[in-house]
């Protein structure tokens, strides 16, 4: 009797606990519902934010030139596609010929980066020399000097051995491993790397440049990928050394094409140049959207957290 009085008393305190449990989760799963929801909230705002110069753009190119500056809506009154047609054509040469100036120096420029970065970065990080740690300082020192302190001297120095009005100030600097930061990058990425696959090799009879190759090389796509995606974006969009060693309409890049809508028989094709502007930054858009998981990979395993 007293065990069939007490469980009554059990069974509803369990019920109670159960409930007061099912409560406090409903109400935690709330504030977590709630929670993503404004970060979600403050994540597009800030987007926006960020991409606001971008939507701008695309707007600019398709108004009229009386409404790109006196317009601030960003949807057209009339949508002019032919800026795009005419900006096409408006300038001496087809903008044909700048995309494939500009593919011209990019392609060579990033080529000529893997190869001579990642000699650099895997001497620095396999190989054993004297006085390897003193140097690599001294390479990444490199990394303070502002461009605008060089420019000068490497102006001389192209002119004197007539390069100007060349790809060659351009593209040469690219195989002479220039860019210390895709050097550090590697470098950090090629540390993490065992070395008893550099013994195993060596034992096999490779010598450096085969180890180099066959096994360091394969294992690194993550930040060869990395370099490759940056370099490209960065002489892709590079304006201030073409500007300075091109001289022939014939040769220059879609950056400096672009500054001809400017100042073209005196008059300012707005439209038009933000057309082009447009059109110039599908590669890097693309580039991005495809490679982006491999630009975080080759971070994330670099070292640079």
């Amino acid at each position: 009797m007293r065990t069939s009085a007490i469980e009554p008393e059990a069974t509803m305190g369990l019920d109670e606990a159960t409930r007061i449990a099912h409560e406090f989760k409903l109400r935690r799963l709330k504030r977590e519902r709630n929670g993503r929801l404004l970060k979600h909230a403050f994540l597009i705002g800030v987007s926006f934010i960020m991409l606001y110069p971008l939507f701008w753009l695309l707007s600019a190119s398709l108004k009229p030139e009386n409404e790109i500056f006196g317009n601030v809506d960003l949807w057209p009154s009339v949508f002019m596609v032919e800026n795009y047609t005419k900006g096409w054509h408006a300038l001496p040469e087809s903008f044909t010929v700048f995309y494939v100036n500009s593919a011209i120096v990019t392609v060579l420029s990033v080529i000529g980066n893997l190869l001579s970065c990642s000699f650099a970065a895997y001497a620095f990080a396999r190989l054993r020399f004297t006085g390897r740690n003193f140097f690599f300082a001294l390479m990444m020192m490199t990394l303070m000097i502002p461009y605008h302190v060089v420019l000068i001297p490497q102006y001389v120095q192209f002119l004197q051995l007539g390069w100007v009005d060349t790809y060659l100030p351009l593209v040469v600097p690219r195989f002479l491993a220039s860019d210390t930061f895709f050097i550090f990058l590697m470098v950090q990425f090629f540390r993490q790397l065992p070395r008893e696959l550099d013994e195993a090799a060596m034992i096999d009879g490779c010598s450096p440049f085969k180890i180099y190759w066959a096994i360091v090389l394969p294992l690194s796509l993550p930040a060869m990928g990395t370099a490759a995606i940056f370099s490209f974006i960065w002489v892709w969009e590079d304006f201030l050394a073409p500007l300075i060693y091109l001289n022939d309409i014939k040769s220059y890049t879609v950056p400096l094409a672009l500054r001809l809508f400017l100042d073209q028989d005196g008059q300012s094709a707005y439209g038009q140049m933000f057309a082009m502007s447009v059109l110039s930054l599908v590669p890097v858009v693309i580039f991005f959207v495809l490679f982006q998981k491999l630009i975080v990979r080759g971070i994330a395993t670099s070292g640079m957290k």
